[in-house]
């Protein structure tokens, strides 16, 4: 599955004005460095997995709004608290826990 990242930026640009966000708000919440949002949007800059997860949060949703246009909200809020955890780890506990989401994301569970 090859992804649109102009589309994907399409749909971050689309949430951020349905919330009424300036790009500087966003970057702020998304501690993201100044003008990468327009990049994004723009479909210049291709933002990584952490980037997008960050984004989701910054803008109330979950990544698949993103990445396939889809939305799923979940009651229980097990998407922010996993986000939150991830936004705190360091460089390499960010790597080991993508490598373990790649491994559960191949197990037919």
């Amino acid at each position: 599955m090859d992804l649109d990242y102009k589309e994907i930026g399409k749909r971050i640009a689309r949430r951020r004005k349905e919330l009424g966000l300036k790009q500087s708000e966003v970057e702020e919440r998304a501690d993201l460095s100044q003008k990468y949002l327009s990049n994004i949007e723009r479909s210049i800059s291709i933002p990584s997995i952490e980037v997008i997860m960050r984004l989701a949060v910054a803008l109330d949703t979950t990544p698949d709004e993103f990445l396939l246009g889809t939305q799923h909200y979940d009651t229980d809020n097990e998407w922010k608290n996993s986000s939150e955890l991830l936004r705190n780890m360091s460089p390499k506990q960010l790597s080991l826990a993508k490598n373990f989401l790649v491994w559960l994301s191949e197990q037919d569970l």
